[in-house]
């Protein structure tokens, strides 16, 4: 049998590479190897599921598997890629070779800084059922990270009647992708579901005492909780490469087809993936579920019609669920300029349209506003007028 294609990590960009080379008419071999032993699931439902509900949502089971003709191998790490020989070796000591080599390991969560009983991070199923056993019991949580997986569960722990309180170094949460208008309203919507924020200060000590969590804050104060959930980023799982000699600095650098520079046979999709985007002229690496899903696509077809590759150039997507605000952020934001804001009260939704100097819009933050987000992302990079969309989002003439 053929090397074909090898697929690293069971993510949702590796699983859905994999579906679409299938889809694409791609009859060779197509393996995907993932450290974990849980086949492959989906990760936005383990900060967002209730707490009674499963977090387990699957991405592709043994069944799928076997009928799309899919290898899947569960349990095996890859620990070296020699890139001369076209090798993988796995933790058990075996070799693959492989004509097309997709890395699509994700990023693992940033490590909390601190080892002590009752902290969790969050970023596997394994996490999430540890956590979600902890605030089963607790009363109060401590979130660090006032990020979307703080946010989320925040928001998860508040609906459950939980103590929150949150601290983030930042004076304000989600300012960093959304700036200080709507970093305010966000650190408004914590309060308004009474959740006790300490922004502008960070967690120094943290202890257990057998009981429960004590941690002291830079400016003195203490905060005491049942179970700790920590929040402070991610980094791509690339540890693995070190040996390999790929172009590594924030992820894998890709060109804008999906191909790892330098290596054509190689290629990378999802959370571990930087692509060149043709329309900023920048790279980037775009966390998030479907970023992962049109890389996937897009590798796919041109390891398929590698004689007709296509780019992906993507205006840049994310979404949040947090209390009642379902939340999602389109395209480019200059963090330096203020918004257009336009909100209506009943049902209440907002939008905020970032524009550049030319008052063409860039991209923006909607809130329970489909529609408005719809328009947003249509918009980005075809030279429209933010006024122009903030017209027919408000029926004022622009």
């Amino acid at each position: 049998m053929t090397a074909g294609v090898v697929i690293v990590g069971g993510s949702v960009a590796g699983v859905h590479t994999a579906r679409a080379l299938r889809e694409r008419g791609y009859t060779g071999r197509v393996r995907v190897v993932e450290a974990e032993t849980e086949a492959p699931y989906d990760k936005p439902p383990l900060s967002k599921a209730a707490l009674d509900g499963d977090p387990r949502v699957p991405l592709l089971t043994d069944e799928a598997a076997t009928a799309l003709g899919i290898d899947l191998i569960l349990g095996r790490r890859v620990t070296e890629l020699s890139t001369a020989t076209s090798t993988l070796v796995l933790d058990d000591g075996s070799e693959w070779t492989y004509e097309q080599l997709v890395i699509a390991t994700g990023a693992a969560a940033r490590p909390a800084p601190w080892s002590c009983p009752g902290v969790h991070v969050l970023r596997t199923l394994a996490d999430a059922r540890a956590l979600r056993a902890g605030l089963s019991e607790a009363r109060e949580l401590l979130v660090v990270g006032a990020g979307f997986i703080g946010a989320e569960l925040a928001s998860l722990a508040r609906g459950c009647g939980i103590a929150v309180t949150m601290v983030d170094e930042a004076e304000l949460p989600m300012a960093r992708v959304a700036g200080a208008v709507l970093g305010a309203r966000f650190a408004g919507l914590h309060r308004e579901h009474a959740v006790d924020t300490r922004f502008g200060v960070r967690v120094g000590t943290l202890e257990h005492d057998g009981e429960r969590v004590r941690a002291e804050l830079s400016d003195g104060s203490v905060v005491h909780a049942d179970i700790v959930a920590v929040g402070i980023g991610a980094v791509p799982d690339i540890g693995w490469l070190a040996s390999a000699g790929l172009p590594v600095r924030n992820g894998l650098e890709c060109d804008e087809f999906g191909r790892v520079r330098g290596h054509d046979r190689i290629h990378a999709v999802g959370d571990v993936a930087c692509w060149h985007q043709p329309r900023s002229g920048t790279a980037a690496r775009i966390e998030h579920w479907t970023n992962a899903i049109e890389q996937a696509v897009c590798v796919a077809h041109n390891i398929v019609h590698p004689d007709e590759p296509v780019p992906h150039d993507p205006v840049a997507y994310v979404w949040s669920d947090q209390y009642d605000w379902k939340i999602q952020l389109i395209g480019a934001r200059d963090l330096t300029r203020d918004p257009q804001i336009i909100e209506q009260p009943e049902p209440f939704r907002m939008a905020a349209l970032w524009s550049d100097e030319h008052g063409i819009v860039t991209g923006g933050v909607t809130v329970n506003w489909p529609r408005a987000s719809v328009r947003m992302r249509k918009a980005v990079g075809r030279d429209i007028p933010a006024a122009e969309i903030g017209a027919q989002l408000t029926g004022v003439p622009a």
